[in-house]
């Protein structure tokens, strides 16, 4: 659920009441010098009232000086030093240029004003709206150079990446009667980055807040329909819990436990989520009913569980001991489902004291700066671990360049599950979920994979596309002279599956010599473009529809890894058969538009029409709106002209979803050369099967002299993209040597 907000207390002119407001504080953090965070007070209170518009430059209705009290109660919560809390409470007064850097340095030291500069230095996460796609080469540089800062900061100190979440708590707090464009802006940012840094710094306390506001502004609709679910079932589900609660608390106590049992907190973007990845009704979501059970120790944890377990019948599937085998960033907890009272099933969490501060401060749970606490032991291994992975987001982001690839792909880890894997020694190593050898061996060490040549997975040598499992024990098998393969970029054959691998490996390629690039890259154009049986080209005109202005210079990119060998082929594709009303062509999925004839459920029989202010095109969410006497206006629920009607008119607003639509494809023949073998036409014909391509004729000719078999098929393709994947896949299989496209012949 979303948190609410506590109001500062004010006086009965509007102002706050700072002595009360330091009481509050000083209950979540007493070690804090009370007159210090006093005279930061009143000096950003005075910064304020002498500038003309206390408004800040969002207009979002807050002033930068209640923003800075807002910010600093969130971070003593979180048990940060009293230099963090300063820096909070003068931050926005900073940002809002009401008071200058320099004043804050002569008046409070140089780490909080370092602190407030390393804020305002994150503030290059902006740039990630913004399309690079049309970027000039010292544009895009500079952003990535901006973000780069951001990372250092964080880096050097991660009290810097506590404050802007903090800071980014507020802003999403206060837009709630901002403008619907303005509203799905800063959700927008806070989910695809905010949040999963929440989430990585274990600051369960923040994530659920900042997924759950997120969520209500860019899924309104979702969002609304499980609130009101949720408080519709409230009365009869707290009375569920609270009879297992006091049946647990019962049997915990004859075992002489001292347990602190809790029903728990029910978020609604995480119910969502489980709903859209399970793909089961509201209904069927275990942990609408929930409990966490707190004990002193680890032994209890499993002692309890035990308890559990006799006391109503368990889902073994359900079962997760997060406390053996820890999540990527620290969490802890044992989780079982079990049929409760009623036959409803019921979710448990059972953990320590020390684990559920781990899982809702994180980072802060272990929070002491310059690496040692009051007693002057160093640091926790949880906060050790942490800022480790900022290092490494920050090598990461060394190779891989783009700021919008680097948003997306750090998206994309943190929503993915990890898997462990053994090296040889017995060491653990944690991976996304699907990593192959390679990923392995990068994660190892950089040099590790650039000699990679192949690999043993629990004794037995297996391809360098084996998807690894958890507990395989691993084993790379490295050659003298690095030489990735530029095979390994090509994400049709599955040789990498994570973020880090692929960004080293085409760093190597980028550190090449042109000449080098330049060969391999001219190499690898004329093989696929005769494997798509595409003619001489005039290739500069081809370079130039890829923006590059000369030939060497496009195939030189495409033997660093900055160019993509598919787009090329796409553009060749154009310039050979370009769109004429008698013909019918292969098209991109980027090509496909809404037809006139799209079915769309939901509204009966109505009449529907595509808005002009958004043109929504299949496979974007949608939403209708009822007009008057035009049937039913479809818009992306992101419109921002179907968000502002909303607001006025919600009774207009119907679900829809975008039907059936049978979707176009076209014939294509495949020309297959292979030794013959017992099976290959098997092998083959499940490649599209799995690939869900149908096959509509087969002619094969085999010679049993030379042992050769000369395939033709007709195959139904949607698009070229599909084409180069499967034609990729069936150039893996055993014994075949060649795949092309054969082109059909030309009626003069």
């Amino acid at each position: 659920m979303v948190k609410v907000r506590e109001d500062q207390p004010v006086f009965s002119d509007g102002t706050v009441d700072l002595e009360s407001w330091l009481v509050r504080v000083e209950q979540q953090n007493p070690l804090l010098d009370r007159e210090e965070l006093l005279r930061a007070c009143r000096i950003a209170r005075l910064a304020e009232q002498e500038t003309e518009t206390p408004q800040n430059h969002w207009g979002e209705g807050e002033s930068a000086y209640r923003t800075g009290l807002e910010m600093a109660e969130i971070l003593s919560e979180l048990n940060l030093d009293q230099d963090a809390i300063i820096a909070a409470i003068l931050y926005r007064t900073v940002r809002e240029e009401e008071l200058p850097l320099d004043t804050v340095r002569d008046q409070f030291g140089p780490q909080v004003a370092m602190l407030i500069e390393g804020v305002l230095r994150m503030a290059a996460i902006h740039t990630k709206h913004k399309s690079t796609r049309r970027a000039v080469l010292g544009q895009h540089e500079t952003q990535g150079e901006a973000v780069r800062r951001m990372l250092v900061a964080m880096i050097d100190d991660v009290r810097v990446a506590l404050i802007k979440l903090a800071e980014r708590t507020c802003a999403i707090r206060a837009v709630k009667n901002a403008p619907a464009q303005r509203r799905y802006k800063v959700a927008r940012e806070v989910f695809d980055i905010y949040a999963p840094l929440a989430h990585r710094l274990g600051v369960g306390h923040l994530k659920w807040e900042l997924e759950d506001l997120s969520f209500r502004y860019i899924e309104p609709l979702d969002y609304k329909k499980i609130a009101k679910l949720l408080d519709e079932k409230r009365l009869d589900r707290q009375r569920y819990i609270e009879n297992v609660q006091n049946i647990i608390q019962q049997e915990v106590g004859k075992a002489a436990i001292k347990a602190e049992i809790q029903g728990r907190a029910k978020h609604i973007y995480s119910i969502w989520r489980k709903m859209k990845r399970k793909n089961i009704s509201f209904s069927q979501v275990y942990d609408i009913r929930a409990f966490r059970v707190l004990v002193p120790d680890v032994r209890d944890c499993y002692t309890v569980l035990g308890i559990v377990h006799s006391l109503w019948r368990h889902i073994p599937r359900e079962f997760d001991d997060y406390i053996a085998s820890p999540k990527s960033n620290g969490y802890r907890s044992l989780h079982t489902a079990v049929i409760g009272p009623e036959g409803k099933v019921v979710e448990v969490q059972i953990r320590t004291h020390e684990m559920h501060d781990d899982a809702e401060l994180g980072i802060c749970a272990h929070w002491v700066y310059k690496g040692t606490d009051a007693k002057g032991k160093a640091h926790s291994r949880g906060y050790e671990e942490k800022v480790n992975w900022l290092r490494q987001v920050l090598e990461w982001h060394d190779e891989l360049g783009d700021i919008q690839e680097m948003v997306e792909e750090w998206g994309a880890d943190v929503a993915t599950d990890r898997i462990y894997v053994l090296t040889p020694e017995g060491h653990v190593i944690d991976l996304v979920k699907g990593a192959t050898p390679i990923d392995f061996a990068y994660k190892i060490h950089t040099d590790v994979g650039n000699r990679c040549r192949g690999a043993k997975v629990n004794g037995r040598i297996v391809p360098l596309t084996h998807r690894l499992k958890i507990g395989d024990q691993v084993s790379v098998l490295t050659g003298r002279d690095p030489a990735p393969s530029r095979d390994w970029l090509n994400p049709d054959l599955g040789y990498v599956h994570s973020s880090r691998a692929r960004a080293k490996i085409r760093h190597w390629f980028k550190s090449l010599d042109r000449t080098e690039n330049l060969r391999d890259g001219k190499a690898m154009l004329m093989r696929e473009l005769q494997r798509f049986n595409l003619p001489k080209l005039d290739m500069d005109e081809l370079a130039k529809r890829v923006n590059f202005q000369l030939a060497d210079d496009m195939c030189a990119a495409i033997g660093a890894g900055d160019l993509r060998l598919m787009q090329v082929v796409h553009s060749a594709e154009a310039m050979v058969n370009p769109a004429r009303p008698d013909e019918i062509q292969l098209s991109t999925a980027s090509e496909l538009k809404p037809s006139g004839d799209l079915v769309i459920h939901g509204v009966g029989n109505m009449m529907t029409q595509i808005a002009n202010c958004c043109k929504p095109v299949p496979g974007d969410p949608v939403v209708g709106f009822i007009t008057l006497g035009r049937g039913v206006s479809i818009h992306r629920q992101d419109c921002v002209n179907l968000l502002q009607m909303k607001d006025r008119e919600p009774e207009r607003i119907i679900e829809v979803s975008w039907g059936g639509e049978t979707r176009r494809t076209y014939p294509v023949e495949l020309n297959i050369l292979a030794y013959d073998r017992t099976g290959l036409l098997r092998d083959i014909m499940m490649i599209m099967a799995n690939s869900n391509i149908n096959v509509t004729s087969v002619n094969t000719l085999s010679n049993k002299d030379e042992s050769q078999a000369d395939m033709r098929l007709t195959v139904e393709i949607e698009d070229i993209d599909s084409l180069g994947k499967v034609m990729a896949q069936l150039s893996k299989i055993a014994n075949v040597a060649d795949v092309r496209r054969v082109m059909p012949r030309v009626k003069h």
